[in-house]
């Protein structure tokens, strides 16, 4: 990078081979993209793969950053606050800090979504570690203790749980 040329200034650019693919469930896939430490702080950005009936985020909120969704392909039910709507391919919503949300596929649907975090949050160790639970090679309670470090508060949502126990 040319001295000229801050991580916030200068181009981010992954390619498909060089991307890391974690799973948090079995199907469900996160593809890492750019993290903090390589934007500058500025963003941070995955890809979230679900295949039809894969659980999903639970209910959560960021204290700090803004989430945006894109849905690349198939249907997104997203919960906001207190309502649940589901995203379409090429549908694109942004969920502001403070906001519970949840994701999940919509049902009888698969979904494939770009997801990204502004500013930047240092997520990828978070994903990593979500990778670690499902391989049973960490615990729950290890993602519990992360809430701060990852800016990922889990809160109980009786709306997102009744729309996910009819889907």
């Amino acid at each position: 990078m040319p001295e000229s040329q801050s991580p916030a200034t200068a181009p981010v650019l992954v390619r498909a081979a060089d991307a890391t693919v974690l799973s948090d469930a079995p199907g469900s896939l996160i593809t890492l993209f750019a993290d903090s430490d390589t934007t500058g702080g500025a963003f941070t950005s995955n890809r979230a793969t679900l295949a039809e009936g894969t659980a999903g985020a639970p209910s959560h909120f960021h204290t700090r950053a803004t989430e945006f969704f894109f849905v690349l392909d198939g249907a997104l039910d997203v919960l906001t606050g207190e309502t649940v709507v589901t995203l379409e391919k090429n549908d694109f919503l942004a969920v502001p800090p403070g906001m519970p949300h949840a994701f999940a596929p919509a049902a009888g649907r698969s979904a494939d979504a770009l997801v990204v975090f502004t500013p930047g949050m240092g997520r990828f160790d978070y994903y990593r570690l979500l990778d670690r639970v499902a391989r049973g090679e960490a615990s729950v309670e290890e993602i519990k203790e992360s809430a701060e470090r990852y800016d990922n508060h889990y809160v109980d949502s009786p709306v997102w749980r009744a729309h996910r126990a009819s889907a």
